[in-house]
């Protein structure tokens, strides 16, 4: 897990992780297109492209893959999260294997999410109003693979990870519990679920302790 430092190591490092760089690429330029539309209709937009009740009826498909290509905020946080954690799996297992675990966390939170949504409509805890519901961006398939991501790390502190992705994870879904806490916790349970995919993945493991003492060095 070294990260480059000079300019033409910074291109080796995109190039090595296409997939991960063409997304970031995508999102920059539906960030700035989201930022030049009015407040009206940048609203209507987004949610004709959110993967909610009443879309995912509609147009299950075109939703799923629209959903994963807008963000809401800047995008300057995402170069760093794309770089530290989508390349660095994507390196690791390959452009195929890594898009797999991008899909599948994705759609699966995304169906898991809104059937809780669907289920509490049904159930009178929720409004109807709730099947229009915003439910756009990439965290569900950031949640995976930050989770997959604890196979590429040594034990014992892999185990330390695994604990702080659980946290991270699935402290707001005890005290928030929103549809979106429970998107990303289960995102993050498929991640640790595509343990079969890291198999046969040669590669040095990071291992903490030895990079601590390079640096000490």
């Amino acid at each position: 897990m070294r990260f480059p430092v000079r300019p033409r190591g910074v291109w080796a490092y995109v190039r090595s992780a296409p997939g991960t760089y063409v997304w970031l690429l995508v999102l920059f330029f539906t960030t700035v297109a989201v930022h030049h539309m009015s407040a009206e209709f940048q609203e209507e937009f987004l949610r004709q492209r959110s993967t909610n009740i009443n879309e995912l009826s509609d147009h299950p498909v075109r939703v799923l893959i629209s959903s994963a290509m807008w963000i809401d905020g800047w995008w300057t946080p995402y170069v760093v999260l794309y770089s530290v954690f989508h390349a660095t799996v994507e390196r690791w297992l390959g452009t195929v294997r890594w898009l797999v675990v991008c899909v599948a966390s994705h759609v699966l939170a995304t169906l898991i999410s809104q059937g809780a949504v669907w289920r509490a409509i049904r159930d009178g805890s929720a409004p109807a109003s709730a099947a229009d519901t915003m439910d756009f961006g990439v965290s569900y398939a950031l949640a995976g693979v930050v989770a997959v991501l604890a196979y590429r790390i040594a034990r014992p502190w892999r185990y330390v990870y695994v604990v702080g992705v659980m946290g991270v994870y699935g402290v707001p879904l005890v005290f928030s519990r929103t549809f979106t806490d429970l998107g990303h916790f289960t995102a993050a349970l498929v991640g640790f679920c595509c343990w079969p995919l890291t198999r046969g993945r040669g590669g040095e493991v990071w291992n903490p302790k030895k990079t601590m003492g390079a640096l000490r060095r």
